[in-house]
């Protein structure tokens, strides 16, 4: 009697979880304040845009099914010498609706290094065509950054996990 009381004591802060949903108050200076630097002083001459496909659902068996995913959208400065200012990071919705806007001012990230945003599974606001777009921008010409989302899902004994690329809406270059 005393494991069953013990059980249900654990259990019960679980009744009364609330969904989780996208990280509206993700803080990325918290998050990511090793990755980041200060802004640069001098004008950000280079732009750039990304449009990424993310897939918080997936129909399977012949549309009889839903699959849901987690979805990290992770932003990398490729550049081993240059700072990339990451301008706007927005989530949108099938029907092009934004769902999130994740960044309050631009920040700048550290060469080599990443910042990313997290969905969990049964946030599914983005359904089955949800989608990010990344803005950046650089003081002087930078290797293009790499954007990608990472789904990973599952239904039963089957795990699924796929990567989305971010492709440029924008040509990179001066403004």
């Amino acid at each position: 009697m005393r494991a069953s009381l013990a059980a249900a004591m654990l259990l019960c802060p679980l009744a009364f979880a609330q969904p989780a949903l996208a990280q509206p108050k993700v803080n990325i200076e918290q998050n990511f304040a090793d990755s980041l630097t200060a802004m640069p002083k001098e004008e950000l001459a280079v732009s750039g845009g990304f449009y990424v496909p993310a897939y918080s659902s997936v129909a399977m068996s012949q549309g009889k099914l839903r699959v849901d995913f987690s979805v990290t959208l992770s932003v990398h400065n490729a550049s081993e010498t240059q700072a990339l200012v990451v301008k706007r990071i927005a989530y949108f919705d099938t029907a092009g609706k934004q769902v999130e806007s994740y960044l309050k001012a631009p920040v700048a990230i550290k060469p080599l290094a990443t910042i990313s945003i997290f969905i969990p599974t049964d946030d599914v606001r983005g359904g089955t065509g949800a989608n990010f777009i990344v803005d950046w921008a650089a003081a002087g010409e930078i290797t293009e950054p790499v954007v990608e989302a990472l789904m990973v899902g599952g239904v039963a004994n089957a795990h699924y996990a796929f990567i989305s690329q971010g492709r440029p809406t924008r040509t990179a270059g001066k403004k």
